[in-house]
């Protein structure tokens, strides 16, 4: 759980958005989204496939534009 404690002088809106970003960068909400709804095992290895699929294209052509310049 991120634990953000309130500075002096700090707004409350500033410190919500600081516990905002800490709690995304440590994947709380994607988890609960993800928990919020069950996913049959065919969906979800089909989804893992599809992000790997996407990654691999995302590496390739990367490096393409590094290659070429």
């Amino acid at each position: 759980m991120p634990l953000v404690k309130i500075k002096e002088d700090e707004t409350f809106e500033n410190a919500l958005r600081r516990f905002k970003r800490k709690c995304e960068k440590s994947g709380i909400m994607s988890e609960l989204k993800k928990r919020q709804h069950y996913e049959k095992p065919s969906a979800k290895r089909k989804r893992k496939m599809l992000a790997a699929r996407k990654k691999t294209l995302k590496r390739l052509a990367q490096e393409r534009r590094m290659l070429g310049g």
